[in-house]
C-alpha cells in the first residue's frame, strides 16, 4: 500500500479530492475522523493511502496553520473580500466582520471593489486603506486591475470570498477565463444574485492556489466565526497604537469617558463605519450565552 501527502482541492458529498505527485486522487475518510471531531477541509495538506487504482483513503490531517468555517478552508495566506460598488450594494458591516476573522486567523485580508465602472467606490477605498486593510478597485474593462489582482495571487493560497451576487464567480473568470466558473445573473427584483458556487474548490494558477467559494447573503457571527469579546478590538488594525491608552483598564471602546479609540474616531482619525461595525460586534458577541461559547 503506497503513502502520499498532497492537497485536498475539492471536497463534496463526503468525497475528498486530494492532489498529490501532480495526480488528483478522489478519497474517502477513515472513519475515525469522524469519532475524533475532525472535519477535513480544502486547503488541507493530507496524508493518503492507495489501496488500489480505484480506492485512496485520507488517513491524516497535517497540523494547519490556520482554518476558517465559513467557508470551511485551511492554510489561506490571503482573503480577498469581494464587494461590487453596485448591484448588489456594498455592505460595510459584511466586509468588516470578514476582515476582522481574517485578522484574527492570521489571514491578510484583501478589499476588491468590483463593478467600478458602474458608479465611484473612493469614499470606501479610503475607510480601507486608511484601516490598514489592502484595497483595490476592479473593473473587468480594465487591463491594469487584472494585472494587480494577478500578482497577488501569486505563489499564495487564496480565496474569494462575499456575499452573493458581488461576482467573485466572474472576477476569477475574467482573471482566468480557462476556468470557466459557473455564473448566475442578479435578480432585478432581489437586488442580488443567486448561489452559483455549491463548494469550495482550489484551482491551481499563478503558481499557487485561489478557492472559489459559496456566496452568502448575511454574516451573522455565531454560524460564521466567534471571535472572542475582548479580542475583537485587536482585529481592528487601525485600533492597534490606541489599545492601552484609554483612561481607564477595561475599556470596551463603546462609549466610555476617555476611550482613546473614541477620541480618534472624533477626531476623524478612524473613520465612523468601522467603528460602528465593531460596536455590533461587539454586542453580538456579548449577548451569546456562555454556554454556546
Amino acid at each position: 500500500m503506497e503513502k502520499l501527502t498532497g492537497l485536498i482541492v475539492k471536497a463534496v458529498s463526503g468525497f475528498y479530492y486530494v492532489e498529490a505527485a501532480d495526480v488528483v486522487y478522489e478519497c474517502k475518510a477513515r472513519g475515525i475522523f469522524r469519532k475524533k471531531g475532525i472535519n477535513p477541509c480544502v486547503g488541507d495538506h493530507a496524508l493518503i493511502s492507495l489501496h488500489d487504482e480505484c480506492k485512496a483513503e485520507v488517513e491524516e490531517i497535517l497540523p494547519r496553520k490556520n482554518s476558517i468555517v465559513r467557508p470551511p478552508l485551511a492554510n489561506l495566506d490571503r482573503l480577498f473580500i469581494v464587494s461590487s460598488v453596485s448591484e448588489p450594494s456594498p455592505n460595510t458591516l459584511i466586509i468588516d466582520k470578514i476582515c476582522a476573522v481574517a485578522v484574527n486567523k492570521g489571514i491578510e485580508p484583501i478589499v476588491v471593489f468590483t463593478k467600478t465602472d458602474l458608479a465611484d467606490c473612493s469614499r470606501l477605498t479610503d475607510i480601507y486603506r486608511s484601516a490598514g486593510i489592502s484595497c483595490y478597485e476592479y473593473s473587468i474593462k480594465n487591463e491594469n486591475d487584472k494585472d494587480t489582482l494577478i500578482s497577488l495571487l501569486q505563489g499564495n493560497v487564496s480565496a474569494f470570498t462575499g456575499n452573493t451576487g458581488v461576482g467573485k464567480s466572474s472576477l476569477l473568470n475574467s482573471l482566468f477565463p480557462e476556468l470557466d466558473i459557473a455564473t448566475a445573473e442578479i435578480s432585478r427584483k432581489l437586488g442580488r444574485g443567486r448561489h452559483t458556487t455549491r463548494h469550495s474548490e482550489l484551482y491551481k494558477i499563478a503558481g499557487g492556489y485561489v478557492a472559489d467559494t459559496p456566496g452568502f447573503s448575511t454574516v451573522d457571527i455565531e454560524r460564521y466565526e466567534l471571535i472572542r469579546k475582548n479580542d475583537i478590538a485587536g482585529c481592528f488594525l487601525e485600533f492597534s497604537e490606541y489599545i492601552g491608552q484609554c483612561m481607564f483598564t477595561g475599556c470596551s471602546h463603546i462609549c466610555e469617558k476617555g476611550c482613546a479609540i473614541i477620541s480618534a474616531v472624533d477626531d476623524g482619525i478612524i473613520p465612523v463605519s468601522r467603528h460602528n461595525s465593531y460596536k455590533i460586534m461587539y454586542e453580538e458577541v456579548r449577548k451569546i450565552p456562555d454556554w454556546k461559547k
